[in-house]
């Protein structure tokens, strides 16, 4: 059983960026792939960016293409969504999420993922 713990969220202005971290204890991190997802207020839980256990295969939603980073430290058991030119259609609780059979196929579906944590506010204003 893994416990994933979500950390980095914030409130910033339009244009900012924000570094979030997902740090995994038990399990077997180096095996997991992970993913990020979003809800915002009023909207249903939305996939972001997921990572393959090796870090082979990436996926972005479309609406973050080109502005967010999905990567992982597998020495630190930690994967992190580095947010560039934030817009207010940002504002959610993020939430990190693990695989436990690595990926790399489904990873944009929430159903795949096996662990979650508990979720990190990020606040944009415009």
């Amino acid at each position: 059983q893994a416990h994933l713990e979500e950390s980095g969220g914030g409130s910033v202005q339009a244009g900012d960026s924000l570094t979030l971290s997902c740090v995994v204890s038990g399990g077997m991190f180096s095996r997991y792939a992970m993913g990020w997802f979003r809800q915002a207020p009023g909207k249903e839980r939305e996939f972001v960016a997921a990572i393959s256990w090796g870090g082979s295969r990436i996926y972005y939603a479309d609406s973050v293409k080109g502005r967010f980073t999905i990567s992982r430290d597998n020495a630190e058991k930690t994967v992190y969504l580095q947010m560039n030119s934030l817009e207010s259609e940002d504002t959610a609780v993020y939430y990190c999420a693990a695989d436990k059979y690595g990926g790399p196929c489904r990873l944009t579906t929430e159903g795949t993922y096996d662990y979650w944590g508990q979720g990190t506010q990020v606040t944009v204003s415009s």
